[in-house]
């Protein structure tokens, strides 16, 4: 697939399409370095788009990440430095974060009747 990322100086990122980054555009859309991609990967806190190898040792190069994934991992950098979280704490903390917003979008929605 093609990437397809805008970013404005503001730091603003905008997933334009559904598309697979490479771990630099990956790092880069979510202010993070490389390395703490490849550790969270092999923490499994990041997930590779497709069935890619996060085994150790692994090309990192080769890797490509759903646009998607942006969203949570730049939310768990957030965590980790903002409270000095361990990264799975972070994750989890952002997955139930994520489940509290769908929750509560569910419960906008006008209920139809049952009959």
């Amino acid at each position: 697939m093609n990437d397809k990322v805008f970013s404005d100086d503001s730091g603003h990122i905008e997933v334009l399409e559904q598309h697979s980054l490479t771990i630099t555009q990956f790092a880069n859309a979510c202010n993070v370095s490389e390395t703490w991609v490849v550790q969270r990967v092999h923490g499994g806190v990041v997930d590779l788009a497709g069935e890619g190898d996060a085994s150790p040792g692994a090309d990192v190069q080769a890797w490509r990440f759903p646009g998607h994934g942006i969203v949570r991992a730049r939310r768990i950098a957030d965590l980790e430095r903002t409270f000095d979280a361990d990264p799975q704490l972070a994750a989890l903390t952002a997955d139930l974060m994520d489940e509290v917003g769908r929750l509560r979008a569910l419960l906008r929605l006008p209920r139809q009747s049952s009959r």
